[in-house]
């Protein structure tokens, strides 16, 4: 039976990460997403008997990740932007071995250790790949607490389906932010082997070997090409957005995560004082819904695009390719851990395309 609470961002996904039949976590406190690790240290292991460790820092956590995806089990880490710098190393090796598992990054500001309060930042690292290689990530971005649960179960789906580390990238208020969520039955946990998976030398198979290591060259551009191909099958099978008030716009919104839903309060503003504006929420951040912006920015109404992010302009470079041209791109930008406002952006909107709107 489907449960209503109400629920603490990370509080939420890590009780979306019980019910999803995890099999073990690692990961090691960092503000602003410690309550992961403390909510399932206190609820986790006497429900379900999932194995949770606090590792003695972010890359023994994700290279415990490595190990534990490796034998077939639902394996997770979390952590804020810092620790999720130190874990790129084992993320291209998970990449590479082409093992599932799950990461959430609850982002603070940075660059460096910079603050305690929320950021999107680390949208480049996410999306384009922080450690080294031709690797990807699926990335998904949610702006809700009730997201965050569901990105949780939707996240160990993909990550099996495609065999594919997936992260969900929240920001620091989504993580201490309280919502009422829906929360979903308690799943089992995994019994079944993967026929991929170490688990010694069974009887009925010959032993499987996982590696990133690969000397030779021809081997490792096969490897590279086939995750290539996987790369182009996932973009083509698994975009994710949303969409409000797109359709006879004279000004679109682009934001992903907290900041969207901020767009939302800001087109209702605007629209209160006759300047048509729509909001377009990418979900999935990789694969990124080019063709569907592509779509908007065609439309000969549309006056064009703001994008509105909490860093010096990152997913705004993925929307002024979409774009190609088509429409007018500008961008809004609060850094630090500060959360732009509706107004701010209404203003900002008037700003940019004064003398445009009739």
């Amino acid at each position: 039976m489907k449960e209503l609470k109400l629920m603490k961002g990370n509080e939420a996904l890590a009780e979306a990460a019980i019910r999803s039949g995890c099999d073990a976590y690692f990961g090691y406190p960092i503000t602003p997403q410690s309550e992961v690790l403390e909510y399932l240290s206190l609820e986790a292991e006497k429900r379900t008997g999932m194995t949770v460790l606090q590792a003695e820092s972010e890359v023994a956590s994700i290279n415990m990740v490595y190990g534990a995806a490796g034998t077939g089990k639902r394996a997770m880490t979390s952590s804020s932007s810092p620790g999720i710098s130190l874990m790129q190393e084992g993320i291209s090796y998970i990449a590479c071995a082409e093992l599932p598992c799950l990461i959430a990054n609850v982002m603070r500001g940075g660059p460096g250790l910079g603050t305690i309060q929320p950021s999107q930042g680390d949208y480049f690292q996410a999306v384009k790949g922080g450690g080294h290689g031709d690797y990807r990530m699926i990335v998904l971005a949610p702006s809700t607490v009730q997201e965050m649960v569901d990105f949780v179960r939707l996240g160990f789906d993909l990550a099996f389906k495609w065999r594919n580390p997936v992260m969900i990238l929240a920001d620091g208020a989504l993580g201490q932010m309280m919502e009422k969520v829906e929360l979903f039955e308690q799943q089992p946990r995994k019994t079944n082997i993967e026929p991929w998976a170490t688990v010694g030398k069974p009887k009925d198979r010959e032993r499987n070997f996982i590696t990133s290591l690969h000397i030779q060259p021809d081997k490792m551009e096969n490897i590279n090409l086939h995750l290539q191909k996987k790369y182009n099958e996932i973009t083509k099978e698994e975009i994710r957005f949303a969409s409000s008030g797109c359709e006879d716009a004279e000004i679109i919104l682009t934001g992903f995560g907290l900041v969207a839903r901020i767009c939302q309060k800001a087109a209702q503003l605007a629209r209160a004082k006759g300047i048509k504006v729509g909001v377009f929420r990418p979900k999935t951040l990789f694969p990124f819904p080019y063709a569907e912006i592509e779509k908007l920015a065609s439309n000969p109404k549309l006056k064009g695009i703001l994008d509105v992010e909490m860093n010096a302009g990152q997913m705004v470079e993925d929307v002024r390719l979409a774009v190609n041209g088509k429409t007018r791109v500008e961008f809004h930008g609060r850094m630090g851990g500060i959360v732009p406002s509706p107004e701010e952006v209404l203003a900002k909107i008037e700003e940019k395309f004064v003398g445009e709107l009739v």
